[in-house]
């Protein structure tokens, strides 16, 4: 497995293009925006996209997914279905905030224990609620790799003051979910720095052993 992080938006969202050494063929986590920039580094990369990857409905996350799957015949997997009332509301949300967005129905809602394939690669869909309800995140065992969304990040976590975010059930998810995958693993966050789950067990101020000691 190879990945590359390509942010986007205003937000500067880390989108994630990841691919299948042998085939070279991939999929893009999280395509929110910047569709040309997309498209150029996939081109670049030599990479066949088969399909888009959502780890939760947030505008700056998947704003564009729809467009981009229509313009380019992909087929569209995530989040889990606890997500559609963000989904449903991108076109409005997209003029809120001044951002071009598009709902759009997942070819394939996706629960915890399902798996999604890139390539000849198999990566595991776990659940992971609190940010949004019906946020998932990517892992893919062999390279001890992770795409978060915005679950966890470097010395943070994600915010849970929006509708239907539950701050217990992320420290839950985190903990109970992510932890047990390893301290070796490392992730890409939705937005930031990368990291890892053994770094944030010993410094982050609000998931570390220490703090939830």
């Amino acid at each position: 497995m190879r990945a590359a992080i390509i942010p986007v938006t205003p937000l500067q969202q880390n989108c994630s293009l990841i691919w299948c050494t042998r085939t070279m063929k991939g999929a893009l986590v999280d395509p929110g925006g910047d569709l040309d920039k997309l498209k150029a580094a996939v081109a670049k990369a030599g990479v066949t996209l088969e399909k888009l990857l959502i780890t939760h409905g947030h505008l700056d996350h998947c704003g564009q997914a729809g467009m981009l799957a229509e313009e380019l015949g992909l087929p569209i997997q995530g989040p889990h279905e606890d997500d559609l009332f963000w989904i449903e509301q991108l076109d409005s949300d997209g003029a809120r905030y001044g951002m071009t967005a598009k709902s759009f129905t997942p070819t394939r809602w996706l629960k915890h224990g399902d798996t999604v394939s890139v390539g000849d690669l198999t990566l595991d869909v776990i659940h992971c609620p609190g940010h949004t309800p019906g946020h998932v995140v990517f892992f893919h065992e062999a390279s001890r790799f992770a795409i978060v969304g915005d679950v966890l990040f470097q010395g943070s976590i994600g915010r849970t003051d929006f509708p239907r975010g539950n701050h217990q059930d992320l420290i839950d998810a985190i903990t109970q979910r992510l932890w047990p995958l390893g301290d070796d693993v490392m992730f890409i966050p939705g937005h930031g720095p990368t990291s890892t789950f053994g770094r944030e067990r010993k410094t982050n101020a609000f998931v570390s052993d220490y703090a939830l000691s």
